[in-house]
Formats: C-alpha cells, structure tokens, sequence
C-alpha cells in the first residue's frame, strides 16, 4: 500500500459492509469475521438439491446451484439490499469472483456455451438506474470465460412486488411476462439463467419457458441466494 493510499484510508476507512469494522488489507466487502458467518450452500457439487428438487416436474435444467441461503435480518439480506437498492456494486463483484471459482471447479457445470440474466422491465431500469445483475453477470463471464448473452431475453410485462404474496398467486401472476428476442441465437447452447433471489422459481420458470422455445438449447441455473423457506 503507497503512502497515499495510507492517507486516504485514514480519513476515508473502508469499512465491512455488515458490521462497520475497519476491512484489513486483504479483505473486501466484508470482514474476515462475517465472511465466516456466511451460510454456504455447497450445492455446486450437490446434485438434487434445493434449487434442481424445485423444479422436477416444472423445466428440465441441467443443473442449479445458489451460493448461499438467505435468512431474514442476516449478512445475507444486507448484502443483497445494499447490490440491489443501493447500487453496492462491489457486492456483485464479490459474489461473482466467488460463484465463478466454484463453477469452474464443478464437473456438473461444464460446457456452458454463455449467460442469460434474467431482465428488469424497462420502466424499473429507468427507475434504478442499473440491473443488479449486470455487474455479477459480467464478473462471472471473467472467471468462465464465456459470453453474457445481453438483450436475448427481455421482460414485457410488470408486475406487482411479490413480497406478500401467496406461492400460489406469484406462479399465477408470473405468466407471459418475458420474451426471447432472437430464438436462433442460443439454438443448440447450453445457458446458464442467473438471477439473483431464489424463493419459489417462478421468474426463473418463466425465463426458461421462453428460452426453451429455441431448438436444442440446455439451462442450468444459478443465484447469488436461495430461500430455504416460502
């Protein structure tokens, strides 16, 4: 570290994201001690867990992982708050340098031709001025080293906040709300749909019910976090 640099962090701390520790030299985001206490998924190597169990019946992927269970009022959800309504893009980038590693280890997650991330409606980019997932997108693009498949899949419809609504109700409110722009682009690719929540899978379904209108096209899926209740 220069001598500048000293001087700014001595007015200008870096600070954990979660607890407002002073962040070492080696650590980002978070501290060491709050890293420690994020509750990992392991699923990258564990088939028929929660994520692919959700969807036996509904799409056929190849495989699904999140990197790690959200808990209500943990370092989970105030990480994903700070990405997603705070535009903390260094979150993003924390998380994709992560899953990217784990990907690239995983025999189940190879021969992933590109990256489909699922889309805000126009009216609530405009409104936040960025897609949460654009900076997770691209930083997993880095680690695989494939393309994001950007402006493939667009939303065409906007919905309600699904917070308070029923599992039922949020499938049935899910329906036609995505459109492919070119079917042939991802003819014969195996995607991989990233999105940044799991809770029941509805968006994800309906993203992929769009994307399987393409000839001979695999997904497999990955979030940033799951649910591990309804």
């Amino acid at each position: 570290m220069n001598f500048f640099q000293s001087i700014v962090n001595i007015f200008y701390p870096k600070l954990c994201l979660t607890c407002d520790s002073h962040l070492m030299q080696n650590e980002r985001v978070i501290c060491s001690t709050c890293r420690h206490q994020l509750p990992e998924t392991d699923f990258c190597d564990s088939s028929d867990n929660l994520i692919e169990k959700a969807f036996q019946g509904r799409i056929p992927i190849m495989a699904g992982t999140a990197l790690l269970f959200f808990r209500k009022k943990g370092i989970v959800q105030i990480l994903i708050h700070s990405l997603k309504y705070k535009n903390r893009q260094e979150v993003g980038i924390f998380f994709g340098e992560w899953m990217g590693r784990q990907l690239r280890e995983s025999k189940r997650f190879e021969n992933i031709d590109g990256i489909v991330l699922v889309p805000l409606h126009p009216k609530r980019y405009k409104q936040r001025g960025y897609n949460q997932l654009t900076i997770f997108g691209d930083q997993l693009s880095k680690e695989l080293n494939i393309p994001v498949y950007n402006d493939i899949l667009i939303k065409v419809g906007k919905s309600s906040s699904q917070t308070k609504k029923t599992r039922f109700s949020r499938f049935e409110k899910i329906h036609e709300r995505f459109h492919i722009v070119d079917i042939n682009k991802l003819k014969g690719k195996h995607v991989l749909l990233v999105d940044d929540v799991f809770t029941t899978g509805a968006t994800l379904e309906a993203c992929s019910n769009e994307i399987l209108k393409t000839l001979n096209v695999k997904i497999s899926i990955a979030t940033m976090v799951v649910s591990d209740y309804y």
